[in-house]
């Protein structure tokens, strides 16, 4: 059994974190990758970067997987986010999910992200094409 949420400094492998993965009980896997775009709320978008306070970071994630586990039949969890500066296509964050069935990784999946979106002391700097840039989304 995977349970595993980790902060990384580097691109985000995908290949190399689906094939951790992969397991004979299981058949489905979803993921969600989360790309930086060039636009935010009518701003035209640079770059952005992330902060993250990981010790808290990983223990919450951890309450987040158990709740996923609780609410759905899951065998593998797995999140990477990202942290620094991060270029436009670049991955922020990847989330991946087995189990047996579909329909439990992709609930499972979902609930991971929209609760790590809300949970994790997390912050988002965006650097726009104008000059200017600002922390959004900053609600912890």
């Amino acid at each position: 059994m995977i349970n595993n949420f980790e902060v990384w400094n580097k691109d985000i492998n995908i290949e190399l974190l689906k094939k951790e993965l992969i397991d004979s009980t299981c058949g489905a896997y979803v993921s969600f990758e989360g790309w930086i775009r060039n636009h935010n709320d009518g701003k035209s978008v640079l770059k952005l970067e992330y902060e993250v306070y990981e010790k808290m970071a990983v223990k919450e994630a951890q309450k987040i997987f158990k709740e996923a586990r609780e609410k759905f039949e899951v065998v593998n969890l797995s999140c990477v986010h990202r942290q620094g500066l991060l270029d436009i296509g670049d991955i922020a964050v990847y989330i991946g999910v087995t189990s047996p069935h579909r329909g439990s990784s992709f609930k499972a999946c979902e609930y991971i992200i929209n609760q790590i979106k809300t949970r994790l002391p997390i912050w988002k700097k965006e650097y726009y094409t104008n000059g200017n840039s600002e922390w959004v989304n900053c609600k912890h």
